[in-house]
Formats: structure tokens, C-alpha cells, sequence
């Protein structure tokens, strides 16, 4: 089972969104899907609570007290990973993962977390050697901004693929409240949102 970690030392940065997201991607193209909530908040569980019985089925995991199995067999696996981590609890779930999936924020207190946190995982012999790759998401970007340009000249030097930009849209925020992401929907609006998704999920289908 292809194992993503979504994960940074930084809180605020969307993990969440981007966790519920690609499981609704993988659901929706016919993956068995599996979704484990680490942050006590419960977010992602929350979010599966409230998803319709029509939409693609997810199955969720509670590893808010324990780190559980990755199954056995075809399908993916999501992990919703909590700011803060330890070093060693990193350690622990990169070794789970077949790729690590890491969003950021236009802002200096973003990327210097980030980067702190990029330095961290450059410790790790499978990252180091790109046995686990690392892709970057630029999330919730307004283009044409100071902070975008700023997150861009960030992203140039941080020695990982920089994989997706996505832009802010207030659909993240309404789905959600329904359990829902981009890839349930058909609409012309989320077609042309869905698009910046693109090159991540091509991403990962390379390393599966």
C-alpha cells in the first residue's frame, strides 16, 4: 500500500486539506483509500464524519494515541501528521512513508519553520538519498502578491522538487463542512481548482 506522509513542523499550513484531498483523489479514481488522523484535534475524522455515503468511500484510522500497521495490499494510505512532531517520532513515520508530501504558507515565519524542518529530514539516510522523495506545496497562493513572489524565491533554494502552487480559493473552506474535496465535484469551478492538483498526483503516481 503506497504510504503519503503529509507533514510540517509548522502548524496552519493546510496539512489537513491537503490529507483530505488526496484521499478523496484516490477514492474517487478507485484506490482502496485509507485516511489516519495523528492530530488530536481530529480534523480529517471529522471531515469523514460528515462525508456523504454517495461520495467515494474513505476508511479512517485513529492513530491520535498509537502509530498503527500500513495494510497489506493494493490502495493508499493518508497520514494527517500534527505539528511539533519529535525528531524521533519523525524518524519513526518516514520509515512508514513511500513519499513525504510537505505544504507551506507565503510568509517568513512559514518558511523558516519549513526550512528548519526541511534540515531535520536531510538528516534521515532515506530522504537524504531520495528513497522517500520530498514534494513541496505552495498552498493557498494569490498570485500576482508580494508573499507569492517572496514563497517562490523561497522555494528555489530549498533543495526538494517543488511539485505544486496551489491558489486560495474559498471552496477549501465549504467543502470541507461537508466532507468534501474537489474531486467529488464535476463543476466547471472546481475542473479549473482541481488543475493546480494535477501535477501532485502525477507526482505520486510516479513513485507508486
Amino acid at each position: 500500500m503506497l504510504t503519503v506522509l503529509v507533514s510540517n513542523i509548522k502548524g496552519g499550513v493546510g496539512k489537513t486539506t491537503i490529507s483530505t484531498h488526496l484521499a478523496a483523489a484516490f477514492a474517487t479514481a478507485g484506490h482502496r483509500t485509507i485516511l489516519a488522523e495523528m492530530d488530536r484535534q481530529k480534523s480529517a475524522s471529522g471531515w469523514l464524519k460528515r462525508r456523504s455515503e454517495k461520495a467515494a468511500p474513505i476508511e479512517g484510522r485513529d492513530w491520535t494515541k498509537q502509530v498503527g500497521d500500513v495494510p497489506d495490499g493494493p490502495g493508499r494510505l493518508v497520514i494527517d501528521v500534527p505539528a511539533a512532531m519529535k525528531p524521533k517520532d519523525v524518524e519513526d513515520l518516514v520509515k512508514l512513508a513511500d513519499l513525504v508530501v510537505l505544504p507551506l504558507l507565503p510568509g517568513a515565519f512559514d518558511e523558516a519553520a519549513t526550512e528548519r524542518y526541511l534540515k531535520r529530514l536531510d538528516e534521515l539516510k532515506s530522504i537524504r538519498k531520495n528513497k522517500v522523495p520530498v514534494a513541496i506545496i505552495g498552498n493557498r497562493l494569490r498570485p500576482r502578491t508580494k508573499a507569492a513572489d517572496r514563497l517562490d524565491q523561497f522555494l528555489e533554494g530549498v533543495g526538494h522538487q517543488v511539485v505544486t502552487r496551489l491558489r486560495d480559493s474559498q471552496l477549501y473552506p465549504d467543502l470541507a463542512a461537508e466532507g468534501l474535496a474537489l474531486f467529488d465535484l464535476t463543476s466547471k469551478r472546481a475542473l479549473d481548482i482541481k488543475a493546480d492538483w494535477v501535477p501532485l498526483l502525477s507526482f505520486i503516481d510516479k513513485v507508486a
